[in-house]
C-alpha cells in the first residue's frame, strides 16, 4: 500500500479530520515544488513526514502509481483551472455559441482531472488509456457540453420570450442539471473501474486482489463527491441573487447583480471543494460480506480497503 494511502488510514476517518486535511492539500504554494522534491517527501517514511511533507505527497503524488501528478491537474490546482471556467459555463450567454464553447472547455478539464486522479491499479502494466477510455472520455465531453448548455440551449433555439420562465431556465434549472452532469461524467470516465476492478488491501495494508464491487463502490462515492460540488455550486449564486433582489440597496444599484453573481460562484464553489473531497475517505472501507467470495477470508477484521481516487 502506497504512503499516501497509509496516511489516510491513519489520519482521515472522519469528515471533519479529512476537511482539515484537504484545506492544507488545496494550498496553491504546493504547485511551486519541483517534481525532485515532492518524490523526496513521497520517499520517506510516514514517521518522518512533516506538515510539509504531508501536503507535497497527498497533493502531487497518484497514490496508486506513485507517479507525480501533472502540474494542472493537481488537486491544489483545481481551484484555479476550474473556478474561471464555472464562472463562465454558469453565467447567461448572448448565444448559445459562446454557452457550448465554455462549457467544453469546463468539461473537459473536469474530464480530464477525474482521468488523471482516478483509481488506476488495474492498469499498472500499461499507463496509456485504453482506445475505450478514450471513446468514453470523448463522448462524456460532448454530452455534458451539450447538457450543460441545455438552458441557454431552450431559450434561444426556442425563442422563449417570458422572463419568468427566462429566469426559472437561468437560475433554476442548472442547480439539478449540473449535479446529474456531474455524476454522469464521472460514473462515465471511471466506469472501467467498475468492469476490471481495483487493489484492495487487508488491514496491514497487504494486496489481496481487485475487487469490482470495491470498483463500483469507488466509483459511486466520487460521481457523488462531484455531483454536491456542482450541485451546490450552482445553488449559492441563485438563491444568493433571489434574496438579494428584495433589499433596497440592489433594488436601487441593479448593477452590483453582475459582480456579486461572480464572487458568489467563486465562493461557493471554493468553499465547496475541500468539502465534497471529504465527504468520503480517500482510503474507502468495504464490508468482506460485499466483496467477491475469493477475497473474503483476506478481511480479517471483516473489512477489506481500497483507493477511492478523486
Amino acid at each position: 500500500m502506497d504512503p499516501n494511502l497509509f496516511f489516510w488510514k491513519s489520519e482521515g476517518q472522519s469528515f471533519f479530520s479529512r476537511f482539515k486535511i484537504w484545506v492544507n492539500i488545496l494550498d496553491p504554494t504546493s504547485l511551486l515544488s519541483s517534481d525532485a522534491k515532492i518524490k523526496k517527501a513521497h520517499g520517506l517514511k510516514l514517521d518522518d513526514w512533516d506538515e510539509e511533507a504531508v501536503t507535497l505527497s497527498l497533493s502531487s503524488v497518484h497514490a496508486d502509481s506513485g507517479d507525480v501528478l501533472p502540474l494542472m491537474l493537481r488537486p491544489a490546482a483545481f481551484l484555479s483551472v476550474s473556478a474561471p471556467l464555472v464562472v463562465a459555463g454558469f453565467l447567461p450567454h448572448i448565444n448559445v455559441k459562446y454557452a457550448l464553447l465554455w462549457q467544453f472547455f469546463l468539461q473537459s478539464y473536469q474530464t480530464r482531472f477525474t482521468l488523471a486522479n482516478r483509481n488506476t491499479s488495474s492498469e499498472k502494466q500499461s499507463k496509456k488509456l485504453s482506445s475505450k477510455q478514450l471513446l468514453l472520455s470523448a463522448g462524456t465531453v460532448c454530452y455534458a457540453t451539450c447538457a450543460g448548455s441545455l438552458p441557454q440551449i431552450m431559450i434561444y433555439k426556442l425563442g422563449v420570450s417570458s422572463e419568468v420562465i427566462k429566469a426559472v431556465l437561468r437560475t433554476m434549472l442548472p442547480i439539478p442539471l449540473s449535479a446529474a452532469v456531474a455524476f454522469v461524467s464521472v460514473y462515465t470516465v471511471r466506469s472501467e473501474e467498475s468492469q476490471t476492478g481495483i487493489q484492495v488491501f487487508d488491514s496491514n495494508g497487504n494486496l489481496v486482489g481487485l475487487s469490482k464491487a470495491a470498483g463500483q463502490k469507488a466509483v459511486k462515492e466520487t460521481a457523488l463527491s462531484r455531483a454536491a460540488l456542482f450541485g451546490t455550486s450552482a445553488a449559492v449564486p441563485s438563491l444568493l441573487i433571489t434574496l438579494l433582489w428584495r433589499t433596497r440597496v440592489i433594488q436601487k444599484s441593479s448593477v452590483l447583480i453582475a459582480p456579486l453573481r461572480y464572487m458568489s460562484i467563486v465562493m461557493g464553489f471554493g468553499l465547496m471543494i475541500p468539502v465534497s473531497f471529504s465527504l468520503f475517505p480517500q482510503l474507502g472501507t468495504i464490508k468482506k460480506d460485499n466483496v467477491e467470495k475469493n477475497l473474503q477470508e483476506a478481511a480479517c477484521d471483516g473489512l477489506l480497503y481500497y483507493h477511492r481516487g478523486l
